[in-house]
């Protein structure tokens, strides 16, 4: 074990919990004053609800050994086994509860993003209910075929360094099914961020947290690691130029709510690619991730006519699946050895396996997503009432309100 990577990983998944207060920033600023709140409260209720169940079981799930090519096994339950030695499948120089830590950080953050897609309309017990639920069934098999010992994704050679695959295609087909599933807002097409300030600030905080996410996967303070660290800040800066762009042509007016989610789409971009590709790559990554993005979430999403109310899809799942596909044209050894050489460096077979791995995580997500809502919608009424979506979700579902008028 090196006491340096100890201190490394230890800021690095602190960094990454920021990101869960940043998110309820980002997400909160962008609806109603009346649902300030009950959206916030998604980003805490995730943090609180998957850290308990990745002790309890999520952890093992994902990276238990003696398990299959599907799901890892029960034999790390209750952290049964996970302690300060190091465990030379993951990582032999960090503490093996440090690592878990980390990975936490990634399968808290996944259900809040989710959130995003149903904000301002679903009832808070059917949220705490699907969370749970979705991070044990869906999440936490998926991570392990990614990233666990055996998992077939991983044996494949498809390659997601930070979890591309794994948090945001996961967490954006999921949000696309929710927002199917329960249908447009009352008023969707004349709501408008109530507190884009909040919005800029947590974007922000996401863009921090975002070194802690791609370049604490590292695992290292490595060479692999400061590549990264440029090619996660590259992809945010050419993400807000590709995005502000397309509103000069198209709208002819750049919006600072355009910065900030370009921002967003690059970082969504380069995560798969941030440990395999160069810096001059980040940039074409960020641009077009932000360009494919903007385009979705302005003019697809509009003739598609589905309401996905703060873009989970539109940033998380189309950013995604462009980072995992970039990742198999622009991925090379010379970044990094123990990756794989893509489209551009000789190799057509790394795009093919990053397409394998995006249709089936695309597929496994959206039936997985969709059986499980439909399953707590017998038992729990899923989306709030008129009355209550009317009155604001803040004052129904959580009896406060985010906003006093001054006497």
């Amino acid at each position: 074990m090196q006491i340096g990577d100890t201190v490394f990983m230890f800021l690095g998944t602190v960094m990454v919990m920021l990101m869960i207060p940043g998110l309820a920033l980002f997400y909160g600023g962008m609806v109603r004053s009346k649902n300030v709140l009950s959206t916030t409260m998604h980003s805490y209720g995730s943090m609180a609800i998957v850290s308990i169940l990745w002790i309890l079981l999520g952890y093992s799930i994902a990276f238990g050994p003696n398990g299959n090519a599907i799901i890892g096994s029960l034999d790390w339950s209750g952290l049964n086994g996970v302690s300060f030695k190091p465990n030379p499948d993951y990582s032999a120089t960090i503490p093996h509860n440090l690592y878990m830590m980390f990975q936490l950080m990634f399968a808290a953050l996944t259900p809040a993003i989710i959130s995003g897609a149903f904000a301002e309309r679903m009832r808070f017990s059917a949220f705490v209910l699907f969370t749970a639920l979705w991070s044990l069934i869906v999440y936490a098999p998926v991570a392990h075929w990614v990233w666990g010992v055996g998992g077939w994704l991983r044996d494949l050679g498809a390659l997601d360094f930070a979890g591309g695959n794994v948090v945001h295609i996961s967490s954006g087909v999921a949000g696309l099914v929710l927002a199917l599933f329960l249908g447009k807002r009352k008023g969707a097409e004349s709501t408008t961020p109530h507190q884009l300030p909040f919005t800029v600030l947590g974007g922000g905080l996401l863009w921090f947290g975002w070194f802690g996410f791609n370049v604490g996967s590292a695992l290292s303070l490595n060479e692999v690691a400061l590549t990264a660290f440029v090619n996660t800040n590259t992809a945010a800066a050419a993400g807000i130029i590709g995005w502000i762009a397309c509103e000069w042509l198209f709208s002819k007016k750049p919006t600072m709510l355009g910065a900030v989610s370009g921002a967003v789409a690059g970082l969504v971009a380069i995560t798969p690619a941030c440990g395999f590709v160069t810096p001059g790559a980040s940039v074409v990554i960020g641009i077009v991730g932000s360009a494919l993005c903007y385009w979705f979430v302005t003019s697809a999403k509009k003739r598609l006519g589905f309401d996905d109310a703060l873009d989970a899809f539109g940033l998380h799942g189309i950013g995604g699946t462009w980072g995992g596909i970039a990742t198999g044209l622009f991925a090379t050894k010379t970044v990094n050895e123990a990756g794989a050489n893509g489209l551009f460096y000789g190799d057509p077979s790394l795009l093919w396996k990053q397409l394998v791995a995006i249709a089936a995580t695309y597929l496994f997500v959206a039936v997985a997503t969709y059986v499980i809502i439909k399953v707590i919608d017998v038992f729990v009424p899923v989306r709030a009432s008129e009355e209550e979506e009317s009155l604001g979700l803040d004052i129904t579902m959580h009896g406060e309100r985010g906003y006093h008028e001054s006497v």
